[in-house]
């Protein structure tokens, strides 16, 4: 059953009518904001672990071409922009847990979290929780997770105010003349200025493909405990739950079974090559499912095609894609996800203050999601999100009034 929400996507339009410029770009910016910052945790992950050279590779050509094909074929499928990516707080969480057992039990502890987030999914158990959360609690979650990328770009443009600063007055540039390339403006904007400053340097790149590395899994008790259900808990709460509220805000009826059924049973394929989880996503779904991808929602599933093509193309050759994007400045990045990240905040903070008036404690409520979200805490390892969400529900239920 999906969610609920507005559907605009009740004409499906044809793949060769729907394909623009606008929405391949944004597929493609999408990408970039997933390599820029979110692989840099695997990379970091890998090397606290002390995987071999072989075992990262595998591991990135596992989320990148295991995302690709979510991306690709359920985009078409559905004529939604179905956005999919690796779990970001579940790599957070390797970052520590992954050192505490061997590789092999790590694989297996990797497959029993796909299989318990398979089975959420096809269930809709996952899907049924979320539907009974008021839709204001909901959109402040998502607003409290974009909030600190867009806040980030003030910082970005007073540490390379080069940059950064040409790459924001670029966008606000596109924005003025050039509304459906803005963010495209930006991003060549900010590579231009960065080559002629020297701050973008030449990456020593090799074209040579990337090969899978198949690890047999063990199980044990131990790592199911320490790697499974925390990892279950951050990626269902951190990153599924807001990825389906990205499309809910926007639009779309998402089938939750559908996509989070597939996102598990990718996650327990590709888990013997590396793969740690793979989920909805929330924060490239906001550059891919809104206006900056196309202003007619139903052609903005071309731009979840683009992702996923882009992923499978880069996974090919995912030591040279970590090597070009390990050469961009951190603050190019940064402000190039804030602006491309705009529209989808205000999208989520209308949603969150405009509960109904009948209902002030919705209001409320919804704003200590935002607060607790943005925070950024993660006690126990489990991420803001789910913190978030417990707190405006719990609240809710606290401040409403029976009649």
């Amino acid at each position: 059953m999906a969610l609920p929400g507005t559907d605009t996507v009740s004409v499906p339009v044809p793949l060769r009518a729907a394909v623009s410029l606008p929405a391949v770009l944004a597929g493609l910016v999408a990408v970039a904001v997933s390599y820029a910052g979110p692989l840099l945790v695997v990379l970091e992950a890998a090397k606290s672990a002390g995987l071999t050279a072989g075992q990262t590779t595998s591991w990135v050509w596992a989320v990148s071409i295991a995302s690709g094909l979510v991306c690709t074929v359920l985009s078409l499928a559905t004529r939604q922009p179905v956005m999919v990516a690796w779990s970001v707080p579940g790599a957070a969480l390797l970052l520590t847990a992954l050192g505490d057992y061997s590789y092999p039990e790590a694989i297996g502890a990797y497959i029993v979290a796909g299989l318990l987030a398979t089975v959420l999914g096809v269930t809709g158990l996952f899907g049924r929780l979320l539907a009974s959360v008021p839709k204001p609690i909901l959109a402040a979650v998502l607003a409290g997770v974009l909030l600190p990328f867009v806040v980030g770009v003030a910082g970005a443009v007073l540490e390379s105010p080069l940059v950064a600063g040409g790459l924001v007055l670029a966008y606000l540039a596109g924005k003025r003349w050039l509304p459906r390339y803005a963010v495209f403006v930006a991003l060549a904007a900010g590579v231009l200025i960065g080559a002629a400053s020297g701050e973008l340097t030449a990456p020593q790149l090799s074209l040579s493909l990337a090969g899978p590395l198949w690890t047999a899994p063990e199980f044990s008790l131990q790592a199911v405990m320490g790697i499974s259900l925390p990892l279950l808990i951050v990626t269902m709460a951190g990153q599924n739950g807001p990825g389906l509220a990205m499309m809910i805000s926007n639009g779309y009826r998402p089938n939750d079974k559908l996509l989070l059924g597939a996102s598990g049973l990718m996650s327990v394929l590709f888990a013997p090559f590396g793969s740690h989880a793979i989920n909805l996503a929330a924060i490239t779904a906001g550059i891919c499912s809104g206006p900056e991808a196309h202003e007619d929602p139903r052609r903005r599933y071309v731009a979840g095609m683009a992702c996923g093509l882009f992923y499978l193309v880069f996974g090919t050759f995912a030591a040279a894609i970590v090597s070009l994007f390990a050469a961009v400045p951190g603050p190019m990045l940064t402000a190039l996800a804030g602006v491309a990240l705009l529209g989808a905040l205000q999208g989520a903070l209308l949603d969150t203050l405009t509960a109904e008036r009948s209902s002030p404690a919705v209001l409320e409520a919804a704003l200590i999601t935002l607060a607790v979200t943005a925070s950024g805490i993660a006690p126990w390892g489990i991420v803001s999100p789910f913190w978030g969400c417990l707190a405006g529900t719990v609240s809710y239920l606290v401040l409403r009034r029976r009649g």
